[in-house]
């Protein structure tokens, strides 16, 4: 078993996700972030030991065993580029990319391994997996997804609710979709499958956003281990979900 610490780069590491990664890496002994990547040329070059760069000098980062990406697609080619050329992993959770870049993406798969995903939730994870358990094993049965969150989010339905409705369809059901903005709620989502004179239910509600980076930190730690190829985060999750 290897013991030593898969070494990070953080790109997009002042955003609110970034600034979740840094504090939870440094809470574990398993990981060392070895360089931070922020958009513009930092003030302060050395952060709590940790050296920061800005987005046009990431050629320059120091090796690091996996890359995690919480940027914007603008920043997304680079980091990609950089990780296919050194040849190490790549955990993404940038939205908005366009379907050049998921080619880009899937192309890339071939040489290193890596993750796109529109939510690191291990416990959404596992909730994919039971949605197209569950769609498969009740053919014909009525699937709704319903999902919430807080009123400032703009795209509906959102995209791990759209990601769980591939689940339903991988399995053979026809998913509908219902979307809630409310209030301060950080995300539930919630599966419904109706037959005559019973109803199955699943659901994942999201008290904390600090599930997302501790999951990507999960997605990183696991990925150094694996061949190339492109991977789902619940593919990542070992024997949380085997049979």
């Amino acid at each position: 078993m290897n013991t030593t610490p898969t070494r990070l780069l953080i790109h997009g590491a002042s955003g609110r996700m970034g600034q979740a990664l840094l504090r939870l890496a440094a809470e574990d002994s398993s990981l060392q972030v070895v360089a931070a990547v922020v958009r513009k040329p930092p003030i302060q070059r050395v952060i709590d030991g940790i050296p920061h760069f800005a987005a046009s000098e990431l050629a320059g980062a120091p090796a690091f065993d996996v890359a995690i990406d919480f940027s914007l697609p603008e920043g997304f080619d680079p980091i990609l580029a950089l990780c296919a050329e050194r040849g190490v992993g790549l955990v993404s959770g940038t939205t908005g990319i366009s379907d050049q870049q998921q080619a880009a993406l899937t192309a890339a798969a071939a040489r290193i391994p890596l993750v796109w995903a529109t939510n690191f939730s291990l416990g959404v994870a596992v909730l994919a997996e039971l949605v197209e358990r569950a769609a498969a094993a009740l053919p014909g049965w009525d699937c709704d997804i319903v999902e919430s969150h807080h009123v400032h989010k703009k795209d509906a339905p959102s995209g791990t609710a759209l990601t769980l409705g591939e689940s339903a369809l991988h399995g053979g059901a026809e998913p509908r979709y219902a979307s809630l903005r409310a209030g301060d709620i950080i995300g539930e989502h919630f599966v419904q499958f109706t037959g005559l004179g019973e109803r199955v239910e699943l659901v994942h509600r999201a008290t904390n956003r600090d599930i997302f980076a501790r999951g990507a930190l999960h997605a990183a730690k696991q990925l150094r281990q694996r061949a190339p190829g492109q991977y789902r985060v619940r593919d990542l999750l070992g024997n949380v979900i085997e049979a």
